[in-house]
């Protein structure tokens, strides 16, 4: 894989938050990533994320693309050469960008599906849904920002939610062909969320009963990325315990 040093624009980061029962969430990890534990419960969600002027990092601004996009992720730990280390594992990227599903897994880690979004913002509201082109991954959130972060079980303040995810800046994802993880990390300069509420959703992801029984995925709380300039780098891949085939398998 190619794997290029990436900037971009993050105009927009949704992340949905779920508090899962640790059990549950390593029922979908891959050796030798294990769930990282906040209060007890394992960390998972829904990423929905459009890139601005996203080119290769030697190109002049304003020549990039532009795409929604959405990942499925679980918080995770392993066992580092210095140490535990963190970050997310994404068994699911879909985009609504034909050139990110023709690139992803080949260009830059992680598989996308083909998916058709249906986008409505305005300074204070999100509303995004989407569904794959296969049919099998469909989302609707509509999410207001707010003053403080509030109902969360994970995390006492905004400030303590903010540093868990930046702390977990880089993304794990099965390689095509399997065997191995491939790694891209999100770099910026001018990190910063602001708290959102989830007036609704709806994933059939989290809403699948034989994934997750009645009450072992439960709602949290929302974040808030905006107009944030970013560098995506890859970093050595790990090896993978199951296929890459079984990984994609878990996300539907």
């Amino acid at each position: 894989m190619i794997t290029p040093a990436l900037a971009s624009v993050i105009e927009r980061r949704l992340l949905v938050n779920y508090r899962v029962e640790p059990e549950y969430a390593a029922a979908l990890l891959p050796a030798p990533l294990r769930p990282q534990l906040v209060n007890g419960w394992a960390v998972a969600g829904i990423c929905l994320l459009r890139l601005g002027d996203t080119r290769p990092r030697w190109a002049p601004g304003g020549t990039g693309l532009r795409s929604e996009n959405a990942a499925h992720r679980i918080s995770v730990e392993w066992d580092g050469p210095e140490g535990i280390e963190t970050g997310v594992y994404i068994p699911r990227r879909d985009s609504g960008s034909r050139l990110n599903v023709l690139a992803g897994g080949r260009v830059f880690p992680g598989r996308h599906g083909a998916a058709v979004f249906d986008v409505r913002e305005s300074p204070r509201e999100v509303r995004i849904a989407y569904r794959t082109k296969d049919g099998s991954t469909s989302v609707s959130v509509a999410a207001e920002a707010t003053d403080e972060l509030r109902g969360s079980e994970l995390f006492m303040d905004v400030d303590a939610a903010s540093e868990f995810f930046r702390q977990g800046a880089r993304g794990l994802s099965p390689a095509r062909g399997g065997r191995r993880l491939d790694g891209m990390e999100l770099r910026t300069d001018a990190w910063r969320v602001e708290p959102a509420e989830v007036r609704s959703v709806s994933s059939s992801f989290f809403g699948d009963p034989d994934r997750f029984p009645p009450g072992t995925a439960r709602l949290d709380c929302a974040l808030l990325m905006r107009d944030v300039p970013a560098r995506w780098e890859a970093f050595p891949a790990l090896p993978d315990g199951v296929s890459a085939e079984c990984g994609v398998a878990a996300a539907r």
